[in-house]
C-alpha cells in the first residue's frame, strides 16, 4: 500500500523555510497580484495567495480590475507595477475574462518579476538551463518527489504524461535538471500503459479523471498526481460533485510506493512555490544573497 505525500504538510515546510528566508532579508519583498473580473475561483485563490505571501512576513499588494477592463487597462497595469521598483513579483491571476488575450498579457510582465514562470524569457532560461524563476506546479511536482526519495532523484526514470506549457514541458525539463532520465508522453504515444510501467516517477498531467489505472504503475514507484477534475459524486447528494486526479487513486495506492492525493496534494504546492519565487526575485533584483535553505 502506497504512502501517501501529504502536500498539505510538504507546502506548510516550504512555507516556513521562506518565512524563515524572509525575516533573515535587509528588507521585505512584495508581490503584485493582478486580478481581472469576478470568477469566484480566482477570487479565493488571490485571498489565499494574499493571507499567505503576509504571513511569511512579506508586502501583498492586490489590483482588481473590473471584468469589462480593455486589454491596454490589463498591459497597462502590468508595465506599471514592472516601473514600480518596490514590487518584487507579479502575478497575473488566470483565467482572464473572455475576450482578452492571456499569453499577450503575460509577456508584458518583466521576465525578473515573472514569479509564474510564465514567459517566454522564462521558459528559454529554463530550457537553456540557465539561473531564472521557475513555473510553481512544475517545481512542487519535483519538491514532493524529493519529499519521497530524498534530495539525489538521479537515475531516476520519469514518464510525464502530457507536453502543455504549463506543466508537461516544465516538468520534464526540471526532473531533467535533476539528473533524471525524462520521456514525455501524450495522446499518439504508442503503448502508454507499457511506458507508464517503466517509471520511478510517474507525473500525470493531462486533466482527464482517473485515466491512469494500477495496473500502469511500476510497484513502488511514485505517483505525483497534477489532474484537478470534478466529476459528479451522487453519493453526496444529488446534483454534488467532487475533485479526483489523472490517476484513479483507489486503484493506483496498492501499487505505488508513494502517491499525491486529490486534493491535497500537488495543488497546495503551488502558491508555496510562488511565495519561494517572490525572494528569489526580490534577491536577483535587489543583489542579495540567495538564502541557503531556498
Amino acid at each position: 500500500m502506497a504512502e501517501r505525500i501529504e502536500g498539505k504538510q510538504v507546502a506548510a515546510d516550504v512555507r516556513a523555510k521562506v518565512a524563515e528566508a524572509v525575516s533573515a532579508l535587509p528588507g521585505q519583498p512584495a508581490l503584485a497580484v493582478v486580478l481581472v473580473g469576478e470568477d469566484p475561483a480566482s477570487h479565493v485563490y488571490v485571498r489565499n495567495k494574499v493571507r499567505q505571501t503576509e504571513e511569511a512576513g512579506m508586502r501583498s499588494l492586490h489590483h482588481h480590475l473590473s471584468a469589462d477592463a480593455s486589454q491596454a487597462d490589463v498591459e497597462d497595469l502590468i508595465s506599471t507595477l514592472n516601473d514600480d521598483p518596490e514590487v518584487d513579483g507579479i502575478l497575473l491571476q488566470l483565467p482572464l475574462p473572455k475576450g482578452l488575450d492571456e499569453q499577450r498579457a503575460i509577456e508584458c510582465i518583466n521576465p525578473a518579476k515573472d514569479v509564474d514562470g510564465l514567459t517566454e524569457a522564462s521558459a528559454g532560461r529554463l530550457l537553456l538551463g540557465k539561473a531564472g524563476l521557475r513555473p510553481c506546479t512544475p517545481t512542487g511536482c519535483v519538491i514532493l518527489a524529493k519529499s519521497a526519495l530524498g534530495e539525489d532523484l538521479s537515475g531516476k526514470n520519469v514518464v510525464v504524461i502530457g507536453r502543455s506549457i504549463l506543466v508537461g514541458k516544465p516538468a520534464a525539463m526540471l526532473f531533467l535538471a535533476e539528473n533524471c532520465t525524462v520521456t514525455v508522453s501524450h495522446s499518439r504515444t504508442q503503448d502508454l500503459e507499457g511506458l507508464c510501467r517503466t517509471a520511478d516517477i510517474l507525473v500525470p498531467a493531462v486533466g482527464r479523471a482517473k485515466m491512469v489505472k494500477g495496473d500502469w504503475v511500476k510497484p513502488g514507484a511514485v505517483v505525483i498526481d497534477v489532474g484537478i477534475n470534478r466529476i459528479d459524486a451522487p453519493e453526496k447528494g444529488e446534483g454534488k460533485t467532487r475533485l479526483v486526479g489523472d490517476a484513479d487513486f483507489a486503484d493506483c495506492e496498492p501499487v505505488a510506493g508513494h502517491i499525491t492525493p486529490v486534493p491535497g496534494g500537488v495543488g497546495p504546492m503551488t502558491i508555496a512555490c510562488l511565495l519561494r519565487n517572490t525572494v528569489i526575485a526580490a534577491c536577483y533584483r535587489r543583489g542579495w544573497d540567495i538564502p541557503a535553505e531556498l
